[in-house]
């Protein structure tokens, strides 16, 4: 029994590894948009038996970074500019939801505090004066953290899996577009905008304000679209987007 479980573990430890490092190819490009792969040829590349590259590959699939094709294997997913407008669309939309079922049902004390926790910590890095690399990078942190933090306090297994499948997609992840944002004339204006949607959410959610504790993360939302749309107009921005090699941009 102990040597079955051994087994188990050992195959689950390298079907992540399969996952992760396919996941990087696919994210950096090295896997082109439209680019048949094939489990022996991932064996070979990843170093790992056919069977973890199969599971990768499925789970790959159910991410939207894969397709299957006819011909047999899969091919890397292309992106259109309104498929990624949409996939931040959808994030937002769950999230809103998340925030609302949170303020309608409440949650625990505990992931009211740390959720307080994360905002107070966002403010720490938002208050200085000037913002260095170090600093983004904090705030790109303590932003996922926050989404995150939100997604358990539904209290919902469903709630979070949802969450989680909306995230999935490099470019509709919360943190995809802050180094976009960063790089913006307004960048700190922006970051003290969506702190203060942080902060206001928690409010709503503590008051049990359903209806407005939605419509604040949805808004939130929307600053996404705005860092889209700036990453879509600038090469240079769009290559700060996670997964961008994906999105196969308009031409004329």
């Amino acid at each position: 029994m102990a040597e079955r479980d051994s087994n188990t573990e050992t195959s689950m430890s390298q079907t992540v590894k399969a996952q992760l490092a396919l996941r990087e190819l696919v994210i950096q490009g090295r896997l082109k948009q439209g680019d048949r792969v094939s489990e022996l040829q991932l064996v070979e590349l990843l170093g790992v038996s056919r069977t973890p590259v199969r599971m990768a590959l499925v789970r790959l699939q159910e991410e939207g970074l894969v397709e299957p094709i006819p011909s047999g294997g899969f091919a890397v997913r292309s992106f259109s500019e309104r498929d990624v407008f949409e996939a931040v669309e959808i994030r937002g939309t769950l999230e809103g939801l998340a925030a609302r079922l949170c303020a309608e049902r409440g949650c625990q004390p505990s992931d009211l505090q740390a959720l307080r926790r994360c905002v107070a910590e966002l403010d720490a890095v938002v208050g200085r004066d000037s913002l260095g690399e170090d600093d983004i990078s904090g705030y790109v942190e303590l932003n996922a953290r926050f989404h995150e933090l939100l997604a358990v306090a539904t209290g919902s297994r469903t709630m979070a899996r949802e969450l989680a499948r909306a995230c999935a997609l490099p470019f509709a992840s919360p943190s995809a577009l802050v180094l976009v944002q960063a790089r913006s004339p307004d960048s700190h204006h922006l970051l003290i905008v969506a702190q203060d949607q942080h902060r206001c959410v928690v409010d709503a959610i503590e008051r049990r304000e359903g209806a407005r504790a939605e419509a604040i993360m949805r808004e939130h939302a929307r600053l996404g679209h705005r860092n889209l749309e700036r990453a879509f107009a600038n090469q240079r921005m769009l290559e700060l987007v996670p997964g961008s090699k994906l999105i196969a941009r308009r031409r004329g």
